[in-house]
């Protein structure tokens, strides 16, 4: 990939970023809200901060909705389309080990992308419903905290040197249970 494409794909990114929170924000500063500023959620998101709202939050609805599906599920589409194309190449691997170890990087790499964008397409599909406030905190909890986590994990843990560090730091009984299973 070249400077230019990188940075013009760096800008287009940054420019509709920038454009989505822009029109999020002015739309929630047009809203009148309640005596109660106690928001029953752990993080101040949308959904969460609509439901303290007085005034209708049917634009605001809308626009979490719109993007949600080019945010959400257009960028998820866009992904399990590019896995599709890896699985595809992976198919054609002669050997059986090769298409093990590829087939397992990129199956815990789906795994962590399937968890991410599916908690946050639910999230921001249901706005402003005030029904499953639990779910949400809990649905929040997965994209935020375990997500994010696993990433590092996931990719560290298939380094060699990683794998030698912690070769040095467990006993040794321990990584001949693992090689064995």
């Amino acid at each position: 990939m070249s400077w230019t494409l990188c940075a013009l794909l760096a800008i287009g990114v940054w420019t509709i970023g920038v454009f989505s929170a822009s029109v999020q924000t002015g739309l929630i500063a047009q809203l009148n809200f309640c005596d109660s500023n106690h928001i029953q959620h752990f993080l101040c998101e949308l959904p969460s901060l609509l439901l303290l709202s007085c005034s209708p939050t049917i634009l605001n609805d809308i626009m979490i909705i719109l993007g949600d599906i080019y945010f959400g599920v257009f960028n998820f589409l866009v992904t399990m389309v590019s896995y599709g194309c890896i699985v595809a190449s992976i198919l054609r691997i002669r050997s059986a080990s090769g298409k093990r170890r590829a087939f397992s990087t990129c199956s815990s790499h789906l795994m962590v992308v399937t968890l991410y964008y599916s908690t946050l397409i639910y999230t921001y599909f249901l706005p402003g419903s005030g029904a499953s406030m639990e779910y949400y905190k809990v649905v929040a909890a997965l994209y935020t905290t375990v997500s994010p986590a696993l990433n590092p994990l996931i990719y560290t843990l298939r380094n060699k040197d990683v794998k030698a560090a912690l070769q040095k730091v467990t006993p040794a009984s321990w990584w001949r249970k693992r090689v064995a299973t």
